[in-house]
């Protein structure tokens, strides 16, 4: 039965939702209905439909009173909004009902999050506590169970944190439930804690997966574990094959670290999200870390969560948003967009990721633009707008710099900057219309495959995402330009060849 709470929220949302003018939203990224929304929570496939929750708060654009919000697609694409799962109506989660994930169980739809309560302690100080709770239901409502929490910190290390114990993801291997958390060790900095249970009630600790040591950053948010999909191995110098774990016991741990200084070009200062590539031992559940790779090197990203898919694709979403750089479209009274979700393999031990083959069956008809010299700044007939998949390889020497530039008129432009001489691609949003002094450039490596670069960019109105050689690196970020300007534009220093091609993103309601 559902709570006074709960009813409050969705009586909220469903009024407030339809106030938001269609027009507002993204076309192919799913936004939060109204207020805010940041981590994706419970991630999972049931009963023929992909579900997708998210941290909410229904009642106004910046966090607080974290609520579960709920949606689910058939397509990854099309998304259609549920009625909020959760809200913070017990008193282990009062204070909020915190990140999670889910799965299915004998027909049953089950999550697991982290609920969070503050007390106050016999000298009046205020005490923090989260722990790990289930509810159980049927793809729309949701029971919290009576033995909750079924997992609280007591169970980890000594020394390790009662207040920093969160995000649980939960899947079930060999017969046995497993979940990941993340939490912080004795000397203060990030772990991840593996827990197994038989019946997803009793829970007991396993070991520590990996651990921060104050080397990268501090808290450890939102972990994933999975096995790895591979790809074919393609040329690989000696050197970095030697260092590769063996492929049949590759596993990815997904941490988002906060607080941590940059070292280029694997981290960024603040909030981070990385992929931690290894070994896994799956009989004694020993994890050894050979690789640290940004998840995203764009500027807004953070706690990408991932899903099996029942064709046994690993796909992954995240939410599209920076803790340190907050920005949406004034006056909007809704404030939070997750990722396109992405297809994720591994190829000579580096994670890939490229957009689900799902966005294809929107793809309009293609403007091509095949073998073309481009030097002074140019534009090409039926190549702009603001919803597009947009594809442009490059192949030449001694061309300098090549830009493309995005949502672009006589005033507003976001540049993307390819210099070839240190091989790194740059994205700027110094122009875009911003009115805050926040980050807008940063950049990654992306060296020459075979002479060329090629660059798959998602543009969805408010939202850059840039898919570079196959997804081999990929960066993330948000826009506010209005959308009037939607001209793209190509220049290169030196002049370089260039085939483009753009399909514009159709999408009914």
């Amino acid at each position: 039965m559902s709570s006074e709470k709960l009813n409050r929220a969705r009586e909220y949302e469903k009024r407030e939702a339809v106030l938001v003018p269609e027009e507002q939203r993204p076309a192919f990224h799913l936004s939060v209905p109204t207020g805010w929304m940041n981590d994706p929570n419970g991630f999972s496939f049931f009963q023929g439909w992909y579900h997708l929750f998210f941290q909410y708060n229904p009642y106004g654009t910046g966090w607080d009173a974290m609520h579960w919000g709920h949606a689910r697609t058939q397509d990854l694409i099309r998304w259609e909004y549920l009625p909020a799962a959760l809200a913070p109506d017990e008193d282990y989660d009062s204070f909020g009902v915190f990140s999670g994930s889910a799965i299915e169980e004998d027909g049953k739809h089950v999550l697991l999050y982290t609920g969070v309560s503050e007390k106050e302690d016999a000298d009046g100080k205020k005490e923090v506590r989260q722990v790990q709770c289930l509810a159980v239901g049927d793809g729309v409502d949701y029971e919290k169970i009576p033995e909750n929490p079924v997992i609280d910190a007591s169970l980890l290390p000594e020394g390790s944190s009662r207040e920093d114990f969160r995000d649980p993801k939960l899947w079930k291997e060999d017969g046995i439930f497993y979940a990941v958390a993340g939490s912080r060790a004795a000397d203060g900095s990030g772990q991840i804690a593996l827990f197994s249970s038989e019946d997803l009630k009793n829970w007991k600790f396993v070991t520590i997966l990996d651990r921060s040591e104050n080397r990268i950053g501090r808290m450890w948010e939102c972990p994933d574990f999975f096995p790895a999909e591979m790809q074919a191995t393609g040329s690989q110098a000696p050197e970095a094959q030697a260092t590769q774990p063996p492929e049949e016991n590759t596993r990815v741990l997904i941490i988002s670290p906060q607080d941590v200084m940059a070292k280029w070009p694997e981290l960024h200062n603040g909030n981070n999200a990385l992929f931690l590539i290894g070994d896994y031992e799956k009989k004694n559940h020993v994890f050894r870390r050979h690789t640290v790779q940004s998840a995203d090197y764009g500027l807004d990203y953070y706690a990408p969560q991932t899903v099996e898919a029942p064709d046994g694709r690993r796909i992954l979403i995240a939410w599209m948003k920076s803790w340190d750089t907050n920005i949406f479209p004034e006056g909007y009274t809704w404030n939070g967009m997750m990722t396109v979700p992405r297809e994720v393999t591994v190829r000579d031990g580096r994670v890939l990721q490229n957009p689900v083959r799902e966005l294809e069956q929107y793809h309009g008809e293609p403007v091509c633009v095949e073998q073309k010299h481009v030097h002074e700044p140019v534009s090409f007939p039926g190549i702009n707008g603001r919803t597009a998949d947009l594809q442009v390889e490059i192949e030449g020497r001694g061309f300098g710099k090549f830009t493309v530039s995005l949502a672009k008129n006589g005033r507003w432009h976001t540049d993307l900057i390819y210099d070839e001489e240190s091989g790194v691609l740059t994205f700027d949003r110094t122009c875009s219309g911003l009115r805050r002094d926040v980050v807008c450039s940063r950049s990654m490596p992306v060296p020459k495959k075979d002479g060329k670069v090629r660059l798959r960019i998602l543009l969805d109105k408010y939202s850059v995402e840039v898919f570079a050689n196959d997804g081999e690196c990929v960066m993330t970020s948000l826009i506010t330009t209005p959308q009037e300007a939607d001209g793209i534009c190509f220049s290169s220093e030196n002049g370089v060849q260039a085939d483009i091609r753009m399909y514009p993103i159709e999408i009914s309601r």
